[in-house]
Formats: structure tokens, C-alpha cells, sequence
């Protein structure tokens, strides 16, 4: 009878240890058992000196809450530091999941560490965070599809080709100078590195001439993607190579905030009209869009932010519920460990003549915000 008693007790005990064991707190993802409200997602946003990213903040933070998820957006300030920070305090307060657009892809490897320790999966959302196995998840756009479809728009714009792909009437040659964005994110090389691949063969024939001669990345670039870095860079340019009379034909900008520094320079040096250069861009920013509907820009790359936060929320919900993500390329985004699985959304290349289509008619702005260059 005592041996009954004592091994009744004994499974007893064990059965409470192994439930004990298989318990999931805050931090290790949730399970299919917690309700939403019980759950928190931690966001954190590299800036909001930026339309782009305030628009990405907002709307992760309103699809998580749509489907009742506490959320912790924060913005980092272009600091560094305070992103750490922020990441420590978002671990600390026991996020089951975080969503991180780094400042610095190679800065967080110390955070991300304490994450994985305490089973908090990682979404890096479009910008890949580097040197560091803890990177769970990977959302961005095809960036060299990016650099590829800027190259492109600037070749349209100067009439070497046209909008089919097909070869255009103009040859040239014609006076071209790069930019590329900050050294420390990770898309600004893939957005460089499909932008020379394309230029490459009509600046070695001799149809496009880089007048500086700058054509590295590291000379280039403009750190945080600055647009006073942009504007600077662009007079230093115009007063270094370009003061005996020659024009520049063509400027190839990654970023709109970029290619409004650059207009500001050309128009400070007296570039107007017909002799405007071409001046591409990417992210659909209004003041952009309106500089393009006006004919002063002359593209951007439109990346649909509603449907990168859909893939974070998606994601980020996989993991909540044990599931792994849905990725559609497992080879591409090396971060210097390991290969993160990545969902890759499409972009696409707005000229004037597509902001109707493109950007009103789904929704993103309205005409008279177009009009204004200023979001409601």
C-alpha cells in the first residue's frame, strides 16, 4: 500500500515538473494557447526624420492592434545607442516578439543575443541586421531589383532606353554622377550593386561618363542618408568637376530625401527646365511624388509599406503560434553567420505618368495631397 502511495506521489511530481518544464512565459514566443491581449510585440524604428519609416511604424503597430496585440513602437532618432537601448528595454519588459529596423545592421549583436536567450524570435524588417545568428526572419522588397529598376529609370530619363526595355534614340555621351546610401545598412550595397551592374556596360562604352570619376561605393555614400549629406556632396561635385562649363546630365539617387538634397544643389547652381538633370529616387515620399508630378524629379521606386508591415504581422504571428514563416528566397541574404530566410516583396518605378495609377488609385496618397506634397 505504502509503495502505491509513494509512486502515485512520484508521478504526481513528475507530471507537475515536466508541465512546469513545457511552460512558455513572456519571451518565448507564445504559444496556440494565448489570446492576443495576452502578447506583446516589440517594434523598433530607426527614425522619423523620415515620412518613410513613421508610415512603416504606424502601420506594423496598427495591424498588430487590429488583431488585438499590444505593441511597443519605438523610434530610435538616427541614435545608435538609443536603439540598443530601446531593444534592451523592449527584452526587459518581456516582448514575445520583436521587429527591428537597425540604425546600424552590425550594432545589435549584444541585443539580439539577450533575445535568443530569452527565446524571443527576431524579424529584421527591411534592413538585414549582420553578424549575428539570432536573426530569426527576414522582410524587405527585392533590393537588387531596387538598384537594377533605378539604374533603369535613370537610362529612361536620359532617353537611352525606354520604359519596354527596348534601346532608346538617344547616344550620348552623357554626364552622369552616382550616390548611394549609408555604408551601414545593408541595402544600400544590393541597391548599388544592381544599379552598377545595369550602368556598367554604357559607362564602359562610353554612353554615360561619370565626370567625377567616383564610382566605388565608399566614395559615394552619404551616411544615415542625409539629405544635407546629399545636398553637400552634389555642390562639392558641381564645384570640383563641373566648373568649366559642362552640365550633368544625370544624378543616380537611391532615396527621395537624397534626390531633394541633390535638386536643391542643381537649382542653387542655376539648373532649370529642359536642362534639369535626371534624377531618380526610391520610396514614394509626397514631396517626392509632387516634385515628380511638377517634372523636376524624375522617378522614384515605389515600395508598397502596407504590404511589408503585412509580411512583419504575418511573420511575426507564425512565431507567436510555433509555426515558422513562409519564405520565398532562402539563399540570398547571407548576414555574414548564417543565411536569413526572407520574404521579398516587388517594386515598382513611378513616373509622372504612373502616380495616378500607382500610388492614388490604391489608396497610398490622395490628388490633392499629391498636390500640396504634403500628407494628410
Amino acid at each position: 500500500m505504502n509503495r502505491k502511495i509513494l509512486a502515485a506521489l512520484g508521478s504526481a511530481v513528475l507530471a507537475l515538473s515536466m508541465a512546469a518544464c513545457s511552460g512558455e512565459g513572456a519571451g518565448s514566443g507564445g504559444n496556440d494557447g494565448d489570446k492576443p491581449a495576452d502578447l506583446t510585440i516589440g517594434v523598433s524604428m530607426p527614425t522619423q526624420t523620415s515620412e518613410r519609416w513613421i508610415a512603416d511604424g504606424n502601420s506594423v503597430k496598427e495591424k498588430l492592434e487590429a488583431k488585438g496585440y499590444k505593441v511597443d513602437l519605438q523610434y530610435a532618432g538616427d541614435d545608435i545607442p538609443t536603439q540598443s537601448q530601446q531593444v534592451d528595454q523592449m527584452i526587459t519588459r518581456g516582448a514575445d516578439v520583436l521587429i527591428i529596423a537597425a540604425i546600424d545592421g552590425t550594432a545589435l549583436s549584444g541585443q539580439l543575443q539577450a533575445a535568443a536567450d530569452a527565446k524571443i524570435p527576431v524579424i529584421a524588417y527591411d534592413r538585414l541586421i549582420r553578424d549575428s545568428p539570432n536573426v530569426d526572419f527576414y522582410v524587405s522588397f527585392d533590393n537588387f531589383k531596387v538598384g537594377v529598376a533605378q539604374a533603369t529609370a535613370l537610362l529612361v530619363g536620359l532617353g537611352v532606353q525606354t520604359k519596354d526595355g527596348a534601346k532608346g534614340e538617344a547616344k550620348g555621351p552623357f554626364n552622369v554622377e552616382l550616390f548611394a546610401g549609408s555604408l551601414d545598412d545593408n541595402n544600400a550595397h544590393f541597391f548599388f550593386n544592381g544599379a552598377m551592374e545595369t550602368l556598367k556596360p554604357f559607362i564602359d562604352d562610353g554612353t554615360l561618363k561619370v565626370k567625377s570619376g567616383q564610382t566605388a561605393i565608399d566614395k559615394v555614400a552619404i551616411l544615415r542618408w542625409q539629405q544635407e549629406g546629399a545636398q553637400k556632396r552634389m555642390e562639392d561635385l558641381l564645384t570640383s568637376s563641373y566648373n568649366d562649363g559642362t552640365k550633368v546630365d544625370g544624378v543616380l539617387s537611391p532615396y527621395d530625401g537624397l534626390s531633394r538634397g541633390i535638386i536643391t544643389a542643381l537649382q542653387n547652381a542655376g539648373y532649370r527646365g529642359a536642362e534639369f538633370p535626371v534624377v531618380t529616387g526610391q520610396d514614394a515620399e509626397i514631396a517626392s511624388v509632387k516634385l515628380i508630378d511638377d517634372g523636376v524629379q524624375s522617378s522614384t521606386i515605389f515600395k508598397d509599406t502596407r504590404l511589408l508591415a503585412e509580411q512583419a504581422v504575418i511573420a511575426g504571428e507564425a512565431f507567436l503560434t510555433d509555426k515558422t514563416p513562409q519564405a520565398n528566397d532562402t539563399e540570398t541574404y547571407n548576414n555574414g553567420v548564417k543565411v536569413v530566410p526572407s520574404y521579398l516583396l516587388p517594386v515598382q518605378t513611378v513616373y509622372k505618368d504612373d502616380i495616378k495609377p500607382v500610388l492614388i488609385d490604391s489608396g497610398y496618397f490622395t490628388a490633392e495631397e499629391v498636390a500640396a506634397g504634403q500628407a494628410g
